[in-house]
């Protein structure tokens, strides 16, 4: 349900809302998916990841059963951006095409307050044999504006591209970055009450990224717009939105202030594996030389709830049974990204060690390493050469980005990001003519 009644200051409504898809039975509620899925699963014989979501039941007559979301209720109120965040399969999508009254609800309702535009699929009514500049036109006109809309802000959308010198040229020799830019530019001027944004930030260089941002952020700030915003980057979420919603498997897990939420779920989601120990010898990793007793990651939190990120530190823990008597033992850390790139090997001061336990600690500082996924192996030597056992991925853990006071929002380049001593002041207040 969708009306224009008064509702004070909330202007969105979920109530209980629930989708269900039998597979194989019926559609999803609309002609263009249907056809999607069929193309997709029939011409191309790929999984369709539409499809791929939620907890499975068996449906009617041994179909499968789906649940795309399940119970989902919130409100946003007027001038609100809201992050929806979630793995891939969780909901996001479906939540948004329901809301945009793409697809229909199996249970519950949606009710709202105002006129509503979603950027799901930028460039919708684009035509690639047409110029920038008629494609403006009927795109602008199928998304909604008028003709005397569309001529008076025409110039506006042209400069927010970026692509003048094109603008004369058909869409079909635009490059994918050009092509997106006007697509979004269209859709940026449109002047809804409630703007829903799908993930238009995964495409586009970072200057393209950063004015698309800023554009949302002066819609919701300066005109008292709402944002229903999906992205998958953790820092746009923070930066755009006031509050974030977390949907898992269909279900929502958080609703509220957005870096608690963020927070949250960057912690319930990081694929960690942080400790490993083992009780006796004979049931540990090693060798007749050295057997491992546990070995730990340890991060330096603030407080418990708090993410890994860039300026974290972390202490590397290890413990082993040393075999050998009168033994010149030492230990060598290695980092490794998960695309098998080593970033550091670093060993640690040999000693002499009789049978019995060894301990070894090494603290990788804050403000070093890049955001990133990555694992650490344990190399065990004698003689500072001769090597006795080697523990390969004994550890793993993703660092999460964070950019304070900064609006660059693209990739930071790098295997490592350390915080240097960098000088940087104005000598002349003038210049000297």
């Amino acid at each position: 349900m969708w009306f224009s009644g008064a509702m004070g200051e909330v202007v969105i409504e979920v109530e209980q809302l629930s989708k269900m898809y039998r597979l194989g039975t019926i559609g999803t509620g609309s002609f263009r998916q249907d056809l999607q899925h069929w193309w997709t699963t029939s011409v191309l014989r790929k999984e369709d990841p539409f499809f791929q979501l939620g907890e499975e039941e068996p449906g009617a007559g041994g179909n499968r059963a789906i649940w795309a979301l399940r119970d989902v209720s919130f409100e946003v109120n007027r001038g609100e951006a809201l992050g929806i965040i979630g793995s891939n399969g969780s909901g996001k999508s479906t939540l948004l095409k329901i809301i945009s009254r793409i697809v229909r609800p199996t249970d519950g309702v949606v009710r709202g307050n105002g006129k509503i535009s979603s950027l799901l699929e930028v460039g919708t009514g684009f035509n690639q044999e047409l110029t920038g500049r008629e494609n403006i036109y009927v795109s602008g006109y199928i998304l909604g504006m008028s003709k005397s809309e569309i001529r008076s802000k025409f110039d506006q959308i042209v400069d927010f591209s970026g692509i003048e010198k094109f603008i004369d040229t058909p869409v079909k020799r635009y490059s994918s970055g050009m092509y997106v830019r006007l697509a979004f530019a269209v859709a940026a001027h449109l002047e809804p009450d409630i703007l829903i944004v799908d993930e238009v930030l995964a495409v586009g260089d970072a200057d393209f990224q950063k004015k698309c941002l800023g554009k949302m952020r002066e819609v919701t700030q300066a005109d008292g717009r709402t944002i229903l915003f999906v992205s998958h980057s953790m820092q746009a979420i923070k930066n755009l939105c006031d509050k974030a919603l977390w949907l898992d498997k269909g279900r929502m897990k958080a609703i509220g202030e957005v870096s608690g939420v963020v927070n949250k779920y960057i912690t319930g989601v990081q694929k960690l594996k942080l400790k490993q120990s083992w009780d006796t010898p004979e049931e540990a990793p090693g060798n007749e030389w050295v057997r491992m007793k546990s070995v730990e990651l340890v991060p330096h939190l603030l407080h418990p709830e708090a993410p890994l990120d860039i300026r974290t530190p972390l202490t590397v823990k290890f413990e082993l049974w040393n075999m050998t008597d009168g033994i010149a033992l030492g230990a060598g850390l290695h980092l490794f990204t998960y695309g098998g790139e080593c970033i550091f090997d670093v060993p640690s001061p040999v000693r002499t060690c009789d049978k019995g336990l060894v301990k070894g600690e090494c603290t990788i500082p804050g403000n070093f390493l890049n955001d990133g996924s990555y694992y650490i192996s344990l190399i065990f030597v004698k003689d500072t050469s001769v090597s006795l056992f080697y523990l390969e991925e004994c550890l793993s853990f993703d660092m999460e980005d964070y950019r304070e006071n900064m609006k660059w929002y693209g990739k930071w380049w790098g295997a490592v990001r350390p915080k240097l001593p960098f000088r940087f002041e104005q000598t002349e207040m003038a210049l000297q003519q």
